[in-house]
């Protein structure tokens, strides 16, 4: 043991330290220096690598280095003239409704597009009968995306229905999220390839080096059946959707189905994480069909993501915000918006503007709560009416604009949407749509309590104190 000890103290041993721990920190500083835009994060990995340069150091190449920028730069197989460069639809709205789509399209660079019919779908049983009868009636091609896929009744519904889409012939293609589908053996996923599915895991990997790709998850849950019907959403694929399997305990959703040009958009977000994951390139016609106008919906396609789409959303929201006039409504089952955010929110109820949040008074992760908690004391000078909704827990995403605009798919109001997560969601400009949804909003609202500040600065101090601490986990959360 003295030998051993007298070894690590000799000054050879003592100045490769040094060596390492300089050239640690001198690494990350300069990746950091170059890389990282946001000012307080890059003080924040620079001071941890100096102070614990083993330490910080593992902690930027697990959670600070951004890969997925890089490969997704050189993807641009699918960029298709007839969709992403088209003449863009001209909806009937209000002027600064008009201007807003202006801005999206330039954020998005993607068109909008008319003559599109959506539907609304509460909860797994209202969504999952239409998917289903979708999967039994297709005679082409199914293309599948969901973060969650149990291994349960549910699950295997789905399953049994693509196994046999799949053995009459159809194209089908499965992509699931690698940790949402179960990391180390995904059962479900196992089952359908066996029964012909041929199905993949979004950034699965068991090399060390490419970890840091756990922290990225495909958020997206969509299906595209023959290329003329889709669904999208934020309901995940299992019985905890279901009121009538999981009863009090069910978590409540909202899912969308969508006919028209729009639904092209959806499939070139598929065809896109598809190629990514696969190198397969979906180019036949059955994917690719000519599409017409089966409603009155103008809709665009917001993919985002920490790839080349990053601070899309972000941006998106936040001139929504900006332009609004009169009301701005938002319903997410994960509330913590970052400064600019909450500043956007406060300069509009400056501006008059009546901005409602709806939130689950119970969420499913304790952690994200307590975070929630703590962030809203934050909010005691914004004017905004904060409203939580009694259980069932509410995975509902919605922000409507003035009764004309709105925003539907996987995304919520957290870091991880925005800046770690591939979402995929659709702005819809149509005030009879807008109307439907404000009218589900209006039922929350009216089961739901202001929850403001105060209440939250009354809970004992050791509440307090562990809801700050667990607003420091934001940037992950």
């Amino acid at each position: 043991m003295f030998a051993f000890s007298s070894l690590w103290s000799t000054p050879q041993v003592e100045a490769a330290v040094a060596l390492v721990y300089l050239l640690l920190s001198v690494t990350v500083t300069i990746d950091v220096l170059l890389k990282k835009s946001d000012v307080r994060g890059a003080l924040g990995w620079i001071g941890l690598v100096w102070l614990a340069p083993i330490l910080g150091s593992l902690l930027y190449y697990m959670f600070g280095i951004n890969r997925v920028t890089r490969r997704a730069l050189k993807f641009g197989r699918l960029d298709r003239a007839p969709m992403r460069r088209g003449a863009t639809a001209r909806p009937a709205a209000a002027d600064h409704i008009a201007h807003l789509s202006q801005v999206s399209e330039t954020i998005t660079q993607c068109p909008l597009t008319g003559g599109n019919a959506l539907e609304i779908l509460e909860g797994g049983d209202a969504a999952y009968p239409p998917m289903l009868a979708a999967i039994d009636g297709a005679r082409h091609t199914i293309a599948l995306s969901s973060y969650i896929f149990r291994n349960d009744a549910v699950g295997n519904q789905f399953a049994d229905a693509l196994i046999a889409a799949a053995q009459r012939g159809v194209k089908v293609r499965v992509l699931l999220d690698s940790v949402g589908a179960g990391y180390v053996f995904p059962a479900i996923l196992y089952r359908m390839q066996r029964g012909g599915v041929v199905g993949s895991r979004f950034l699965h990997t068991w090399l060390p080096w490419r970890m840091p790709f756990l922290n990225m998850r495909n958020h997206r849950k969509l299906l595209i059946v023959d290329g003329v019907s889709g669904f999208v959403g934020g309901i995940n694929i299992g019985v905890e959707n279901s009121a009538k399997a999981a009863g009090e305990r069910r978590i409540q959703d909202v899912h969308f189905s969508l006919t028209g040009p729009a639904v092209r958009i959806v499939m070139d977000a598929f065809a896109r994480d598809w190629a990514f994951t696969t190198e397969e390139t979906l180019d036949d016609e059955g994917w690719w069909p000519d599409l017409s106008a089966q409603g009155k919906v103008f809709a665009r396609g917001l993919r985002s993501g920490p790839d080349a789409d990053i601070y899309r959303l972000e941006a998106l929201l936040g001139a929504a915000l900006t332009l609004a006039q009169k009301r701005v409504r938002i319903v997410t089952p994960y509330f913590l918006p970052d400064s600019s955010l909450q500043f956007a929110i406060h300069q509009a109820g400056l501006r008059g503007v009546e901005v409602e949040v709806i939130i689950p008074a119970n969420s499913n992760q304790r952690v994200m709560q307590w975070a929630m908690h703590g962030h809203l004391r934050f909010f005691r000078y914004v004017r905004a009416t904060v409203i939580a909704h009694p259980p069932p827990f509410d995975h509902t995403k919605l922000c409507t604009v003035d009764g004309e605009w709105s925003l539907i798919g996987s995304s919520n109001w957290d870091a991880r949407s925005f800046r770690l997560n591939f979402e995929f969601d659709l702005e819809v400009i149509d005030r009879d749509f807008t109307a439907r949804l404000d009218a589900l909003i209006d039922a929350r609202v009216a089961r739901g309590k202001v929850l403001t500040p105060d209440m939250l600065v009354a809970e004992p101090v050791w509440k307090r104190l562990r809801n700050a601490a667990a607003r420091l986990l934001m940037p992950y959360l």
